[in-house]
């Protein structure tokens, strides 16, 4: 799957929360209807044959659209389902041991420092993941990056970098001028209604911050 700046505009990142009636397949193909250029997977309940079966429903819409797929964490669930790679915190298996198990596969580290993101980048990640940008209910224990740092850290690696964390249709905007290649959003895609419109109009938004 290939991989570019322009494969972050659009960083759809799962969250069961706000499915009520609906599958997540169902949410996630409205993402893509809309324009999402990327999809992550993030689970962190479901047991792996119930976890294995979502991603497989989901890698079909993916391929579909051939937008890539990637799960967060959890490698063997990649694995089994073939997925086109995984995206890993600070905390998890680092990107130089994931390399080795997942061959050529996409790697994304999420770094809140140039440091982290530079090794990131020399044991292999092919995108870095910043953030929290602003303070968000979805991972509580998140610490905000400045807008310097993260400019900061778009200018010291030669890989895609996407910004996350309590980015919304309000405040895409404020990431002008950083350097980012898109956005990475939760909520303000799948606790919306009308996920086909608010994926449209998110990705007009993050096309006009990228492009200023």
């Amino acid at each position: 799957m290939k991989l570019d700046k322009n494969t972050m505009l659009l960083y759809a990142v799962t969250d069961r929360t706000w499915l009520g009636d609906r599958s997540l397949a169902d949410q996630v193909e409205d993402t893509l209807k809309g324009g999402a250029t990327f999809i992550q997977l993030r689970e962190k309940d479901l047991d792996f044959d119930d976890f294995v079966k979502e991603a497989q429903a989901i890698k079909k819409l993916t391929d579909a659209y051939k937008i890539p797929f990637v799960i967060n964490d959890a490698v063997e669930v990649a694995l089994a389902v073939d997925a086109d790679g995984v995206h890993v915190g600070q905390d998890d298996i680092d990107a130089g041991e994931l390399r080795k198990r997942i061959g050529d596969k996409i790697i994304g580290v999420s770094a809140d420092t140039v440091e982290l993101a530079l090794k990131a980048e020399a044991d292999g990640a092919d995108y870095i993941g910043v953030g929290a940008i602003y303070s968000t209910a979805t991972k509580m224990d998140a610490e905000v990056v400045a807008f310097e740092t993260i400019a900061a850290i778009c200018q010291a690696v030669s890989i895609p970098v996407v910004a996350i964390g309590g980015l919304n249709e309000t405040n895409i905007h404020t990431l002008t001028g950083t350097g980012v290649d898109g956005v990475a959003l939760v909520s303000a895609i799948f606790a919306k209604a009308d996920i086909i419109s608010a994926t449209q109009e998110l990705r007009s938004l993050s096309e006009a911050m990228t492009r200023s």
